[in-house]
């Protein structure tokens, strides 16, 4: 497990036909496009997957198509989250974890927990899991932030508790946590705008919205940030930044669901209460897709 968390993970979309269904032609086609496009690890299931809108019985049956699709290519991270604990640790005893390398938790929503209500709420799951555990903080959609010091905490506690996606925005916070954090434990970019800051500050890679619509150039930028090629990160992460910021202007996943219907991998139906992006959003999309495919 030590260097799985290296390098770029990529969050998948879940593709739907018209009528609201999976569509599992348009996901082999994404799980082919972001391997032969250099990713090394997929997530299913996260918030990019809609997975708020995808019954336990859609989660299990696209766990298992990925896992067909990759077919041991590269490791497989599956999104088990929620602000009911005990639901979540049942919904961790029913998947189907053969095959899965770690779980993606995401700190508890809604509920406003205190620090101590997410630390005991993560310390159930670690107890629980027979899989390693990668903390998600992203403030944004949960209503709370988990502070540095209660990751450290958890990081220092629980072996199992591998690594954290953090998309809290905070450098400084993100740093406070890379700079004290135990060995064995890492720190994920959770922000694909943040991330080649972030990757020079100490963090080992990227769970990523937007690798998954152009792999190639954002897996290489991940490649030379880590490897201290700081030039030609920086220029591949000026390349995506204008892209990047389009595929969040009316909220996630609208915008790589637009990407991917460009690159012709699958359609950007989405589940209410989730809607298609604008028309002009979508032209401004298209025409970033072809401009960086023309650079590269």
């Amino acid at each position: 497990m030590d260097k799985m968390m290296h390098g770029t993970g990529v969050a998948l979309v879940t593709p739907f036909k018209a009528d609201g269904s999976i569509d599992f032609t348009g996901l082999e086609n994404l799980v082919n496009h972001c391997i032969q496009g250099g990713v090394e690890y997929l997530v299913v299931m996260g918030t990019t997957g809609e997975s708020a809108t995808c019954s336990a019985h859609e989660k299990t049956a696209a766990l298992r198509a990925v896992k067909r699709f990759a077919n041991n290519r590269v490791p497989i991270v599956y999104g088990v989250g929620g602000n009911n604990t005990a639901a979540v640790l049942d919904a961790i005893s029913e998947a189907e974890l053969d095959g899965v390398s770690a779980i993606l938790s995401v700190s508890p929503y809604y509920n406003k927990p205190t620090q101590e209500g997410i630390y005991r709420h993560y310390e159930a799951i670690a107890k629980h899991s027979p899989k390693p555990i990668i903390l998600y903080n992203v403030p944004g959609r949960t209503g709370s932030n988990m502070s540095a010091a209660t990751t450290l905490r958890l990081a220092r506690d629980f072996k199992n508790i591998i690594a954290i996606k953090e998309a809290s925005g905070n450098m400084e916070q993100i740093m406070e946590i890379i700079k004290s954090k135990p060995a064995g434990f890492e720190v994920i970019s959770g922000d694909d705008n943040l991330t080649f800051p972030m990757l020079a500050l100490g963090a080992v890679g990227v769970i990523s919205v937007s690798g998954q619509g152009l792999p190639t150039v954002f897996t290489q930028m991940v490649r030379d940030a880590l490897a201290g090629n700081f030039d030609a990160a920086r220029s591949a992460h000026y390349t995506l930044f204008n892209f990047t910021q389009l595929l969040f202007a009316e909220g996630n996943p609208g915008g790589i669901k637009a990407a991917l219907k460009v690159l012709g991998v699958c359609e950007d139906h989405m589940r209410l209460p989730l809607w298609p992006i604008s028309t002009d959003l979508y032209l401004k999309i298209e025409l970033e897709v072809k401009r960086i495919l023309e650079e590269y």
